[in-house]
Parts: C-alpha cells; sequence; structure tokens
C-alpha cells in the first residue's frame, strides 16, 4: 500500500502487537504522519482552542449573559492548523481528492471514542451542510464523510443556502453574518455536529442554534482542526 499523501511505499510494522491484533493498516507513511500537529496540552473546555484558562475569552463572549445560553455545550478538535494539514485539507476538499480524507478517520475516531463517553446511546451526528453550488463544485460534502466515521446514525437534517465561503470573510464578518442553514423537520436527539475547521465557531453555533429550536435537547461538535 502507498501512502495517501506522498504515495511513498508504506512498509507495515511487525511487531506482537500486530501479529495478535486486528489492527488495520495504515494510509499515510510515518514521516507525513509526524508531520501532523496533534492538540495537546490545556485548551478551552468549549472550543479546543489552546488557552491556559478554563474558557477562552471568545467562549465568554458567546455566552453573553451568562446563563448558558450558548447553544453549543462544546467543541473538541483533533489538530492544529499547521502547514502540512493546511495543504491536506486544501486537496482534500478544494481540489476533490476524496481519499485524503480517509487518512484523517484513525484520528477522528480515536477522539470521539475517548472524548464523547458520556453521550447518550441515541446520539446523532449531523454534518455541517453544503450549498447545492458548492456541492457540484467539489462532488462531495467533507463533513459528510466525517461523519461517516463515527459510530452514530448519521442525518443530514440541514441544508444550506448559497453564500460567499467562509474561507473569505474576516472574523468579524463570520461572526455578524445571518444564520445561512435550514431545517425542516423537529429532532429530538441529542446532535453532534461534524465539520472540518473550527475558526470563529459562528458557524457550529448558527446550526446549533436551529436544531434546539426544532427540540434538539444538547449540541455538540467534533471538527478535525482548530484555527
Amino acid at each position: 500500500m502507498n501512502c495517501l499523501w506522498c504515495d511513498a511505499e508504506i512498509i507495515p510494522e511487525i511487531n506482537w502487537e500486530n501479529l495478535f491484533t486486528l489492527s488495520k493498516p495504515k494510509n499515510l507513511c510515518s514521516d507525513c504522519e509526524k508531520k501532523f500537529s496533534i492538540l495537546e496540552g490545556k485548551r478551552c473546555r468549549k472550543c479546543s482552542r489552546i488557552s491556559e484558562e478554563p474558557f477562552c475569552l471568545d467562549c465568554k463572549r458567546w455566552d453573553v449573559h451568562g446563563e448558558n445560553d450558548d447553544p453549543l455545550v462544546l467543541n473538541f478538535s483533533v489538530f492544529n492548523y499547521n502547514e502540512q494539514m493546511q495543504d491536506m485539507i486544501s486537496r482534500w476538499k478544494y481540489r476533490g481528492d476524496y481519499c485524503i480524507g480517509n487518512s484523517f478517520k484513525r484520528y477522528y475516531t480515536k477522539a470521539f471514542d475517548q472524548e464523547f463517553t458520556y453521550l447518550p446511546k441515541d446520539t446523532i451526528a449531523v454534518p455541517i451542510p453544503l450549498s447545492d453550488e458548492r456541492m457540484k463544485e467539489r462532488g462531495f460534502n467533507q463533513s459528510l464523510q466525517l461523519a461517516s466515521f463515527l459510530s452514530l446514525e448519521t442525518c443530514e437534517l440541514l441544508t444550506r443556502v448559497h453564500g460567499e465561503k467562509q474561507s473569505k470573510k474576516t472574523r468579524k464578518e463570520r461572526i455578524s453574518t445571518l444564520n445561512p442553514f435550514k431545517i425542516m423537520k423537529t429532532i429530538n436527539k441529542p446532535v453532534i455536529l461534524t465539520d472540518d475547521i473550527y475558526t470563529t465557531g459562528s458557524t457550529l453555533r448558527h446550526a446549533a442554534s436551529l436544531l434546539k429550536e426544532k427540540g434538539c435537547p444538547t449540541v455538540y461538535a467534533l471538527t478535525l482542526v482548530r484555527g
């Protein structure tokens, strides 16, 4: 098997653990894996920003009235947004390389299994949607691919109205933008939103607020990268 990123041949490690377990073969070589920067150390409990304080200033601002009025319980992110991750996400999303997404599966599922053990069994995964136009451009929704990695029922409850790309907006514009999502049905189960990048949190909170309005009791998020 060859590395999904650099195409180098992957030579399987032979050890006692591999001999007696049904471990899945890696799809990235060791050199490419070493370039990943996994988020470690102290972080904001709500958004995963590196922080010495339990809650960063941004998250305190989201909870304006101090009455837990933030629709999003928390977001957990897996990676830092370093140069390697920027290149991989660009090729994955903007050049339509669906297979690149599979290189994140092992890390994404591990984060879910370790960090969300308390979620009820009826929790559903809801991917952040693309607009119809963006879907035609890319051919797939990266957030739906991430949702498919989880051992949960996946429901595409949200639709998106076409608008300017989030990546082209300033931080202030992202936070103040109107809700770009629509939802047509009620939902009475807990939800974990899946998306590739957490930047300001506005996208996830727009989605969470709609879900809450339609009866969802709690909304969490698992994102691949903390921008």
